[in-house]
Parts: structure tokens; C-alpha cells; sequence
């Protein structure tokens, strides 16, 4: 009897413990099972240094989704991004989508003043809109060798 009720107990830890793995595994991977709460928007970037599949995106300071893909738009010679965003965000055709650092050697995301004059952004609607990243590290360089000011500006 002690024997099969220590086999019971282990048993229902090893399921309780299966369970909580499940669901970390849904909830860390960004998993849906009822579903999809989320709808992609595009926007075309100059440049998307930095900016790394899975990175946030951001309204107001507020994370409201992730970079899903991006692709070079041959055509018009520029980065395409997808992003995912959850739904109930709403975001105009008149938003401004910008790639910024955190902090100042942090890591890269996407910025979006949403706008609120024109119509509003569906799925798979593209942002036109945009602000490549500001290149830190060329800008240190300047600043280091010192031309950043422009020479022809001396007084004599």
C-alpha cells in the first residue's frame, strides 16, 4: 500500500509539473492557442541597422508588439518591415514609425507616434511615414576626430 501511494504522489508532481511547462512554453513563446490577438503592419525604413527579428515595438513607451520580419524592397531600394501589433491598438495613417536605441548602446526598437488625423491602419496596411536609426557609433567618431563643425565657418 506505502509503495503505490509514493508511485500516486510522484505521479501527480510529474503531471503538475508538465502542465507548468506547457503553459511557460506558450506564454515565453508568444504562442496562441485560442487564436491570433494580433495583426501585422508594414513600414519602409532607409535603414534598419540594429534592429533584430523579435524586437519591440512601442506606443507612447508602451510595448505593444514585436518585429515579425524584414525584407529588402527591390523596387523602391529600401528595408520593408513587419511587425506585429495587438489588437485594439489603433494606429492612423498618419503615424510616424521611427527605429530608436535604449539607452545609448541598447538594443534597437520601433517607435510609433500613432497618429490620430487620418483613417485608420488595418492588417497588412503599410506606415509611410518613417525614421531610419541615428547612426551612434558614426556620430561618436565625428565627434572624436572633431568634424563635427563645419571648418569653413572660422572667424579671423
Amino acid at each position: 500500500m506505502k509503495k503505490q501511494r509514493i508511485e500516486t504522489t510522484v505521479g501527480i508532481f510529474v503531471v503538475i509539473g508538465l502542465i507548468c511547462i506547457g503553459y511557460m512554453a506558450v506564454k515565453l513563446g508568444d504562442f496562441s492557442i485560442f487564436g491570433d490577438n494580433s495583426y501585422s503592419i508594414y513600414a519602409r525604413f532607409s535603414a534598419v541597422t540594429g534592429l533584430k527579428l523579435g524586437s519591440s515595438v512601442e506606443v507612447l513607451g508602451i510595448e505593444v508588439g514585436k518585429v515579425q520580419n524584414m525584407v529588402l524592397d527591390q523596387k523602391k531600394q529600401m528595408a520593408m518591415v513587419e511587425f506585429r501589433i495587438k489588437k485594439g491598438v489603433q494606429i492612423y495613417d498618419d503615424a510616424i514609425a521611427s527605429i530608436k536605441t535604449s539607452g545609448l548602446i541598447g538594443d534597437k526598437f520601433i517607435q510609433i507616434d500613432p497618429g490620430g488625423a487620418g483613417d485608420l491602419l488595418g492588417p497588412g496596411d503599410t506606415i509611410i511615414d518613417t525614421n531610419a536609426p541615428l547612426d551612434i557609433e558614426s556620430l561618436i567618431g565625428k565627434f572624436a576626430f572633431g568634424s563635427i563643425g563645419d571648418k569653413g565657418d572660422k572667424k579671423e
